[in-house]
């Protein structure tokens, strides 16, 4: 069975491999994109589309986190760095 995600932006249900994971590690508190399997906390899911990305960076992804995303993480999905 295929795991399926929404993503914070818009809405759109898609399988969680289409999606770019942002977690906040439960140990540390940083905010990881697109971590590893052994990084665990609290997640939120987001599409590559830039309109998406640019959308939750206005909402504030740090408040749906409850954490601040870092300055280089923020900039490289400004620029397009985390892509399918």
């Amino acid at each position: 069975m295929e795991i399926k995600r929404k993503c914070i932006s818009c809405g759109e249900i898609k399988l969680r491999d289409k999606l770019i994971k942002i977690t906040k590690d439960c140990h540390s508190g940083n905010i990881v994109v697109q971590p590893d399997n052994k990084t665990f906390g609290r997640s939120a899911y987001l599409c590559y589309n830039q309109t998406c990305i640019n959308t939750v960076i206005k909402k504030g992804v740090n408040k749906l986190l409850k954490a601040n995303i870092s300055r280089e993480d923020l900039k490289g999905l400004l620029d397009g760095q985390f892509k399918s």
